[in-house]
């Protein structure tokens, strides 16, 4: 794989969306306490840093809308720090407003409830053991706002404060520890089902698919003789036209081609159906894959690099897999003839072969059905070639991953177990 991963055709920023909503709704509401707490109810407060506070997180929150314009992946680590932002927004904006006298004190169990039901497991309890952290720090250490201070008012910790701390530090244990299991047990079912699903639907449309390809090769076997026959008739008449006899000839050896194929499909269809995959080096495939390519798109220049390591793999292989990645090559083909790169590197596990071509790239609305279900990315495309192309790879324990590349067109990424077969 290159040094620089590309970027994701599409990202789930969903809950980064959600999140940027809760905190722009939370903090128009606390500026809209603030402003009646000072004209209503005579609050005295330091109103510059609390404003600023404010206008800060404002500031933040459009910040990310406009990250979220960006096409890149929002990971973990990312949402982290926009949970942790907001509870260092939450303790400073207590810290000027009474600290744990503040009766809103209790909202920092909305970023410990967000981080368990959307983060790992991890990073849920870093949330809540920050928010707990900044509870303890306002229990003692505050801006003291007299209308809402509680007790005698000194600065000992009093039974009133000590109780919602303690119910803090329960509410958020509870909260992190059964919301994070539920939201995994669900989350988890959902993807079972989900995949499921998909695989059935996969299997039903390739069947449905494959019979349909037995008619046709069959039927086309009619039209193809017929066209050789006629081929062979007008290369006769035009013998006297060099430039036509070799349009002709042309036109012959793509005949040939077209039955030659079907003749293989038959073929393959009995003596493969019973066979096991055949392991074999995996430079050797790639490099016979890549020039009978060639030999269908003439017109195509490329590179085929790889990596310069130690034990080279080999991979489990039939037909099905060389058709495959020879549609994944044409499609980079279609996209831009000129310059495709193609690149072989693996791991202890894995076999990983970049596709790039310098294309217009794949939209984004689409991006995400490439694959699953008949959608193309050609005008005149059907996306057939795509959809069985994954089901393919699938059923070797693989994928197939698109990307657009940052520095333009498709970057097509196709991961295959490494067999360990040595003989």
């Amino acid at each position: 794989m290159q040094a620089a991963l590309p970027l994701p055709l599409s990202t789930p920023n969903r809950n980064l969306v959600r999140l940027t909503i809760v905190r722009g709704i939370t903090w128009t509401g606390f500026l809209a306490a603030i402003i009646i707490g000072i004209e209503l109810l005579g609050f005295s407060l330091q109103v510059p840093a609390v404003i600023a506070v404010i206008v800060t997180m404002g500031g933040i929150n459009i910040a990310t809308w406009w990250r979220l314009g960006r096409p890149r992946a929002v990971t973990h680590q990312e949402y982290l720090g926009h949970l942790m932002i907001d509870v260092t927004g939450l303790t400073l904006l207590f810290y000027f407003t009474g600290g744990a006298h503040n009766p809103f004190i209790n909202y920092y169990l909305v970023p410990v409830t967000i981080a368990a039901a959307t983060l790992p497991w991890r990073h849920a309890w870093l949330i809540a053991a920050a928010s707990m952290a900044a509870y303890t720090f306002l229990m003692v250490v505050y801006q003291p706002l007299p209308q809402l201070a509680q007790g005698d008012g000194t600065s000992t910790v009093g039974l009133h404060k000590l109780g919602m701390w303690m119910n803090f530090g329960l509410s958020a244990g509870l909260v992190t520890f059964f919301i994070f299991k539920m939201a995994h047990a669900l989350r988890s079912r959902d993807q079972a089902l989900s995949r499921t699903r998909e695989a059935a639907l996969r299997n039903e449309q390739v069947l449905a698919v494959a019979t349909q390809a037995a008619g046709t090769a069959h039927e086309l076997g009619t039209p193809l003789s017929t066209m050789a026959v006629l081929l062979a008739e007008m290369r006769e008449e035009a013998r006297d036209d060099p430039e036509l006899t070799r349009d002709l000839e042309l036109l012959r050896q793509q005949v040939d081609t077209c039955k030659s194929r079907l003749r293989h499909l038959v073929q393959s269809a009995d003596r493969r159906r019973m066979a096991e995959p055949e392991v074999c080096d995996a430079q050797a495939w790639l490099a016979g894959v890549v020039q009978r390519w060639l030999v269908l798109r003439p017109d195509v220049s490329h590179r085929l690099e790889v990596a310069e390591r130690r034990d080279p793999p080999r991979l489990a292989v039939d037909a099905t897999l060389d058709q495959a990645l020879t549609n994944l090559l044409n499609n980079a083909a279609d996209a831009n003839p000129d310059d495709i790169v193609i690149r072989l590197e693996w791991n202890g596990d894995e076999v990983i072969i970049d596709i790039r071509d310098h294309g217009p790239g794949v939209a984004m609305s689409i991006a995400d059905q490439l694959g699953e279900t008949f959608v193309s990315t050609k005008s005149k495309g059907l996306g057939i070639g795509l959809f069985l192309t994954h089901a393919t790879i699938n059923r070797f324990g693989g994928g197939v991953s698109l990307y657009n590349h940052p520095d333009g067109g498709t970057l097509t990424e196709v991961i295959l177990p490494r067999s360990q077969t040595t003989t």
